[in-house]
C-alpha cells in the first residue's frame, strides 16, 4: 500500500467516524440542549484528551503566549460547538453538512486579512461559487430561514475564524495550552448553562455521549495517522465524503433525504473547495495554502484539532 493510499484510507475512515459522532449528537439533540450533550461529552473526553498530552514533555508554563488570541479563539470554539451541536439537532444531516462545507472558503477569505495571504483571481472567483452554493442550500426568500440554520452558518464562521487563529499562533504556543485552555473555559461555560434546560439522563444516553467523545478521539488520530501518510491535497478533499454518511444515515436513521437544491448547492461547494484544494497543492502556489495548512475539522467539541500533532512533519519538512 502506498503512502498516499493510506492517506485516503484513513482519511475516509475518520470522516466516516465523525459522521457516527454527529449523528449521535443529533439522535440526542431531540432531547437534550446542546450545553447538556457538550457538557458530558467534555467530561468523558478529559481523561482521553489528557494522555493524548502526555507526548508533549517540553518544560515549560502554561501560561498562553498569545493570551488576546487565546481568549478569542476560545470564543470561537465555544460558539462554533454550542451553533454546530445545535444546527444537526434541528436541521436534516445533509443540509448542515452542505453549509459546514463552506469552512474552508470562509478560512480563504479570513486568511486576507489575519495572516496577510494572497488569494489570487482564481481561489478568489472560487470562493464566490462556493458562497452561491451555500445561498442554493440555504435559499433565502424561498424558504423560511430557521434558527438552525442561522447556527450553521455563525458555527461554520467561526470554526474558519478558529483555524485562522491556530494557524496564526499555533507554531509558538504549546500544545497543551492550545488544548487544555479552551476546553476548561467550554467545560466552565457548559456547567454554567445546563441547568437552563436540564433533563436526567439515563444510564443508556450518558453511554452515547461517551461515545461521542470516543468517536472523536479515535477519528482524530486517523487523520493524523492520514496526514503523516499522505499528501495534503489528496487527503483534504475526503471532508466531502461526509456528505454520503449523511444522506445513508438521514435516510435509514431520520428518515430524511437530501431535496434537489440541498443536493446541487452540496455539490457547487464541494467543487469550489475541491477547486481551491488542489489549486493550492500546486507548487507555484505552495507559499499561500490557507486550507491545506489549516488542516481542520469544523467539529471542536472534546476532540483535539489535528494541526497539534502535525508539527513534526513540517519541521522536517522545512529543515
Amino acid at each position: 500500500m502506498t503512502p498516499n493510499t493510506r492517506g485516503i484510507l484513513f482519511g475516509l475512515l475518520a470522516y466516516a467516524l465523525y459522521s457516527s459522532h454527529d449523528t449521535i449528537v443529533k439522535h440526542l439533540g431531540a432531547t437534550y440542549s446542546p450545553f447538556q450533550i457538550l457538557f458530558f461529552s467534555m467530561l468523558f473526553g478529559f481523561p482521553l484528551i489528557s494522555l493524548q498530552l502526555i507526548r508533549d514533555t517540553r518544560a515549560a508554563n502554561l501560561r498562553p503566549r498569545h493570551p488576546w488570541w487565546s481568549a478569542l479563539r476560545m470564543a470561537t470554539m465555544l460558539i462554533t460547538t454550542v451553533s454546530i451541536f445545535y444546527a444537526f439537532s434541528v436541521l436534516p444531516l445533509a443540509q448542515t453538512y452542505s453549509i459546514l462545507f463552506s469552512v474552508p472558503l470562509t478560512v480563504t477569505i479570513l486568511s486576507i486579512p489575519i495572516l496577510g495571504e494572497k488569494v489570487r483571481l482564481h481561489r478568489g472567483l472560487a470562493v464566490l461559487v462556493g458562497l452561491c452554493g451555500v445561498l442554493i442550500v440555504v435559499r433565502p426568500g424561498t424558504q423560511e430561514l430557521t434558527l438552525g440554520h442561522f447556527a450553521a452558518l455563525t458555527g461554520a464562521f467561526c470554526a474558519a475564524l478558529n483555524a485562522i487563529i491556530v494557524r496564526k499562533i499555533g507554531r509558538d504556543e504549546r500544545d497543551v495550552v492550545m488544548v487544555i485552555f479552551p476546553m476548561l473555559g467550554m467545560f466552565a461555560a457548559m456547567a454554567a448553562l445546563m441547568p437552563i434546560d436540564y433533563k436526567p439522563m439515563p444510564i443508556e444516553d450518558l453511554g452515547k455521549t461517551a461515545a461521542v467523545s470516543v468517536l472523536g478521539l479515535i477519528a482524530l488520530n486517523c487523520i493524523v495517522i492520514a496526514y503523516k501518510s499522505g499528501e495534503a491535497s489528496l487527503v483534504a478533499p475526503m471532508l466531502y465524503s461526509q456528505i454520503i454518511w449523511a444522506t445513508l444515515f438521514g435516510y435509514f436513521i431520520f428518515d430524511e433525504l437530501p431535496d434537489t437544491q440541498t443536493a446541487i448547492g452540496a455539490g457547487v461547494i464541494m467543487l469550489s473547495g475541491l477547486y481551491i484544494v488542489f489549486r493550492e497543492s500546486r507548487k507555484d502556489n505552495s507559499e499561500f495554502t490557507p486550507v491545506l495548512r489549516t488542516r481542520t475539522r469544523f467539529m471542536a467539541g472534546p476532540a483535539l484539532r489535528v494541526s497539534h500533532f502535525l508539527r513534526d512533519k513540517t519541521k522536517k519538512k522545512r529543515t
